[in-house]
């Protein structure tokens, strides 16, 4: 039987998920990266994006947004603003959530406006990222 990695996911609201997985890919600032078992200690920023985990053959996407991630001692633990299970999303909003980006971004860009730019590109990613993880559901 393959070891096991204990996953924690806690966003301001609360823990999201604890449980024991097989494997963990999730989005660094710096690129995708995976967790297996007895993984060496390291820590990550971790930006708007798809969190994968695997358990028992089954796989589980999550959109997560904004954090940091430590690995030590067998467990994965992530502290980000947010966490959504693709199976809860909402695709119809998360739709809509995308074409008010879109909206935005384009006003941004005419309008030379760093501030609002930055806050619909984000936006974006969010919505992009919810879309994803809906999609395996």
């Amino acid at each position: 039987m393959a070891e096991k990695i204990l996953l924690e996911i806690v966003t301001p609201k609360g823990a999201v998920v604890s449980e024991e997985v097989d494997i963990v890919t999730a989005p660094g600032f710096g690129g995708e990266f995976g967790v297996l078992a007895n993984h060496a200690p390291f820590l990550s920023t971790i930006k708007i994006g798809s969190l994968v985990y695997k358990q028992a053959g089954k796989e589980e996407l999550m959109m997560v947004s904004g954090g940091f991630c430590e690995v030590s001692d067998n467990k994965i633990s992530f502290l980000v603003e947010s966490a959504e299970h693709g199976r809860d999303i909402d695709v119809d909003r998360a739709l809509k959530a995308k074409e008010r980006a879109e909206k935005r971004l384009a006003q941004a860009v005419q309008k030379a406006e760093t501030i609002n730019r930055v806050r619909a590109e984000a936006a974006m990613q969010r919505a992009l990222a919810r879309l994803k993880a809906a999609k395996s559901h």
